[in-house]
């Protein structure tokens, strides 16, 4: 038996709604959406627009600013590279994915923008205060993830979304993790484009991300081609979606959102974010005397139901292989996030455990119970 606690890189297993949806959408959406006036096409076309709607619900946006990608780094590169222009300075946090502070430092390196790190205090005041005396003159663009993707830590985004919007500076926010449990808003919490995977949180499939846009900042397309509008014209359409969904869409990905997120509606994310941090609250409690153990928390933050840990002097990965050969899936390694892991110190990486609304506190004592076994001195 394999149990799964590694949901925030993705979700499984998923609503049965979902697999309901994706099945449908393999044996009914036979047409290229907005390719053409068929029924094959206008089925497709109608699962699509019915998703667009109910993300645009979900996070307080309209329908035509929702814009399917294949993943959350997709959205984000093509934020930042539509948005940014030579010259402008860029302003991230120290817990960012690697699919924030790679294509920064890229841009960097060819002399293109320049960067600020700020760090993550253990208190909303301290973070806020870090990121201020990081904006600059010509501070175009902050990018901040909403919550740490390592550690769980939330950070104050709607306060920063509202510098932002004070300053007229474009606030990116990363919803990879946030999303699906946490509220988000884009009116209410400042935020000007919001990019997110689907298949976290959301339950969709893989291959499901979404960049969504308030309208206030103009995006250049990353990738051109066929869209199924102006399509007598060399030049890309100029409006949202079409401008920034160039290809076929990801039909069955798209529909599996579209149930994902009803699925998330249907029992309120309160009560996902309560059942899942009652679980990471068992874990803490039964680790938390285990010798050596380092849990990488801090009792003023806030944080989402993540838990990253270590036993002291054990590489991560050896600790991951044992837990998996023992039929527990969790994360061990950097994460892909190079700039967290280097505020932490943690050179080894840790090990991350991320339950979703499907696990039970059973499964998580079976997992306290396996790691008390483990033989630390055996490792030493």
């Amino acid at each position: 038996m394999i149990i799964n606690f590694d949901n925030s890189a993705t979700s499984y297993p998923k609503p049965k709604q979902v697999l309901r949806a994706v099945n449908y959408a393999v044996k009914k959406c036979g047409g290229n959406a907005g390719r053409g006036g068929h029924k094959l096409s206008m089925i497709s076309s109608e699962q699509v627009y019915s998703t667009r709607e109910t993300i645009a619900n979900f996070f307080d946006a309209l329908p035509e600013n929702v814009v399917f990608t294949q993943n959350c780094t997709q959205s984000l590169n093509t934020a930042m590279f539509g948005i940014l222009n030579k010259g402008d300075h860029v302003v991230i946090s120290c817990l960012e994915h690697n699919s924030v502070s790679r294509p920064i430092y890229y841009l960097s390196k060819n002399n293109y923008i320049t960067y600020s790190i700020f760090n993550v205090g253990s208190t909303d005041d301290e973070t806020l205060q870090n990121f201020k005396m990081a904006l600059r003159p010509n501070t175009r663009l902050v990018i901040t993830t909403i919550a740490s993707n390592v550690t769980g830590q939330i950070l104050p985004f709607r306060s920063i979304g509202e510098v932002c919007q004070q300053e007229g500076i474009c606030y990116i926010a990363d919803g990879s993790q946030g999303s699906g449990i946490l509220p988000i808003s884009l009116k209410d919490d400042s935020i000007n484009v919001l990019c997110t995977s689907g298949h976290k949180a959301l339950y969709g499939s893989s291959s499901s991300g979404i960049l969504i846009s308030d309208g206030k900042y103009s995006i250049r397309p990353l990738m051109f081609g066929g869209t199924g509008s102006t399509s007598t014209q060399l030049e890309q359409p100029n409006f949202l979606p079409d401008s920034l969904e160039s290809g076929t869409l990801n039909v069955v990905g798209i529909v599996s959102l579209n149930a994902g997120i009803r699925f998330i509606s249907s029992i309120g994310m309160d009560r996902i974010f309560d059942h899942e941090k009652k679980l990471c609250d068992i874990f803490i409690n039964g680790i938390k005397d285990i010798p050596n153990v380092i849990i990488y928390r801090n009792d003023v933050s806030n944080y989402l139901p993540i838990v990253s840990f270590n036993l002291d002097g054990v590489p991560s990965s050896e600790l991951g292989e044992y837990l998996s050969n023992n039929g527990f899936c969790l994360r061990d390694g950097f994460h892909c996030s190079a700039l967290a892991h280097r505020f932490l110190g943690t050179q080894n990486g840790t090990v991350r455990f991320s339950p979703s609304i499907f696990n039970t506190p059973k499964e998580v004592y079976a997992l306290v119970t396996t790691l008390k076994t483990f033989d630390y001195n055996k490792k030493k």
